[in-house]
């Protein structure tokens, strides 16, 4: 109940602390406010610091009122926690700095951990594999042997395709650019001006499919040479590796 409070404040013995202890349970109140809370001045300390004096239940039940602890000297194992917690927010203030280079560095570690998440799972797992083939049916995402490879896919799909900026972008209307026809030569003439415009019509429409088609193999290019270029795969043999 009190060694993670008692590790993270440096206690010199957290893992053989005994709050049934009566010596332990008395040592601890004084090295709490000695070290880390510091209500009292020095001069102050005496009666709490005469750990083996029978009036010493009386100094702790003065010592909870003077801190504001909203617990009597009876509940003791409430009353030593809610010490720990005000010892640990002093020591966040007096650290304030220290501590949060320490949460930085460990959000960033488990940061690198996340991005690996993918490599703990279970491929082989009947109800992973369920999982990743509803997933791709839904998603319309080709099958394949390997389903941590598909799983892969599909979380490509869903940030490329489906994130809330790549919707709200998808969904912004997009304005048409006017285009001069007369800027474009169709190279034929049919003798009639309006099957000359309807014919320039068309051909504008069908660059701009030729264009949109390259773009597609573009990203296809580029999805192929992802999957090449992870060093699981083998691409010989078609098929990625264990």
């Amino acid at each position: 109940m009190f060694r993670r409070k008692l590790t993270a404040l440096d206690y010199h013995n957290p893992n053989g602390f005994d709050c049934k202890d009566e010596t332990d349970f008395r040592n601890c109140v004084v090295w709490l406010e000695d070290q880390k809370i510091r209500h009292y001045k020095i001069e102050e300390r005496g009666n709490l610091r005469n750990i083996p004096s029978s009036e010493w239940p009386a100094a702790f039940h003065q010592y909870l009122q003077d801190v504001g602890a909203p617990f009597s000297a009876q509940e003791r194992p409430e009353a030593l926690d809610w010490l720990l917690g005000l010892a640990v927010r002093y020591e966040y203030g007096d650290n304030v700095d220290k501590y949060r280079n320490c949460q930085q560095l460990t959000a960033s570690k488990e940061g690198d951990k996340r991005g690996d998440h993918l490599i703990n799972l279970d491929s082989d797992s009947p109800d992973f594999k369920a999982g990743v083939s509803a997933l791709a049916n839904i998603l319309k995402v080709q099958r394949h042997d390997d389903y941590l490879l598909m799983l892969k896919a599909v979380r490509i799909l869903i940030q490329e395709r489906l994130s809330p900026e790549a919707i709200a972008k998808a969904n912004q209307a997009k304005e048409g650019i006017p285009v001069p026809l007369d800027k474009h030569i169709l190279g034929f003439d049919t003798g009639d001006a309006s099957l000359n415009e309807a014919a320039q019509i068309l051909r504008l429409l069908h660059i701009e499919e030729l264009r949109q088609l390259q773009t597609r193999i573009n990203e296809a290019i580029v999805a192929v040479q992802a999957v090449v270029a992870d060093p699981k795969t083998d691409h010989r043999l078609g098929k990625v590796g264990r």
